[in-house]
């Protein structure tokens, strides 16, 4: 005889989102037994990317969290990140289709969070690189598909790291003389 595991008697009711470590309990009926995985594996297993074409986009946790957001149309986008709580939930963004025109963003979901890191670029002069660090007021990314990047394989990741703060690492590749992608621009 074997055993039945039924979720509400062997958990209680959840109040907030399972932590990467908790165990979920599977029956494997090809073996016969009972496996546990971890939550994190399962959100590894679940996370294809997610393309957009929009003009704007809202990022969740539940949509967004741990996956690549592929940027597919030239014309401007405004990303807005959710509010920055500590979660560790890391949000990756690949530019598929370069910006032309105004600037594509990525931004803060309010007037108290911070990014806090750095891009790397790729000069227009040679195949060195250039740094740009984030200031205490940081909040926003612009990507230009020049200057300040946003061309086709630039890659932007963004993790949110403690309450009222994401850390950013940006990996870009400017079309023209490399500016900084950071500024300060949510009121």
């Amino acid at each position: 005889m074997s055993t039945i595991y039924t979720f509400h008697q062997e958990c209680s009711a959840l109040s907030e989102a399972p932590a990467r470590t908790d165990v979920v309990l599977m029956y494997d009926t090809s073996a016969g037994t009972t496996k546990r995985i971890t939550t994190d594996y399962l959100a590894g297993a679940t996370s294809t990317p997610v393309d957009t074409t929009a003009t704007t986009l809202t990022i969740t946790a539940a949509a967004h969290a741990n996956r690549t957001v592929t940027i597919s149309s030239a014309a401007p986008i405004a990303i807005t990140l959710p509010q920055a709580t500590g979660t560790g939930n890391k949000y990756r963004f690949v530019v598929a289709v370069a910006a032309t025109g105004t600037a594509s963003t990525i931004k803060v979901a309010n007037a108290t969070d911070v990014m806090m890191g750095y891009a790397f670029a790729v000069t227009t002069t040679s195949d060195n690189g250039e740094g740009f660090k984030t200031t205490a007021t940081s909040d926003t990314i612009s990507m230009n598909g020049t200057t300040l990047g946003g061309v086709v394989g630039d890659i932007y990741e963004i993790e949110d790291v403690i309450t009222g703060k994401f850390s950013v690492k940006c990996f870009t590749a400017p079309t023209g003389t490399e500016a900084t992608p950071f500024s300060a621009t949510v009121s």
